[in-house]
């Protein structure tokens, strides 16, 4: 966790951002991030046609993504802190990386820090 995080609560999406990408420095986790999250939605399409799979969806999109923060980035994913802005930002980062227009957000999330 980055200083100052533990003291003051972010207090917006926006202002989380930046935080989460640097949280997201790594390619190598960032692009376990973009798998993980592209195989939860491909698993909730399926789910469509078989309820069966909707509970795989968080084990298929969280699974990778944890493998990047614990054994690559080596920090603790903000999920535990800011679920909710987390997913937010996994599905703007997966539309962002699969775009390819994250790269300019990425360089000045890690300028400012």
């Amino acid at each position: 966790m980055a200083p100052g995080l533990a003291e003051a609560r972010i207090e917006s999406f926006e202002a989380f951002w930046p935080y989460y990408l640097r949280e997201h420095a790594h390619p190598v986790n960032r692009a376990l991030h973009v798998a993980g999250t592209g195989a939860a939605l491909a698993t909730l399409a399926a789910a469509a046609f078989n309820p069966l799979l909707l509970p795989c969806v968080p084990v298929v999109g969280y699974a990778a993504a944890w493998v990047g923060h614990y054994l690559v980035e080596k920090n603790r994913p903000a999920t535990f802190t800011y679920p909710l802005w987390s997913l937010r930002g996994d599905l703007r980062m997966f539309r962002l990386a699969v775009t390819g227009r994250l790269g300019p957000q990425l360089d000045r999330a890690l300028s400012e820090a």
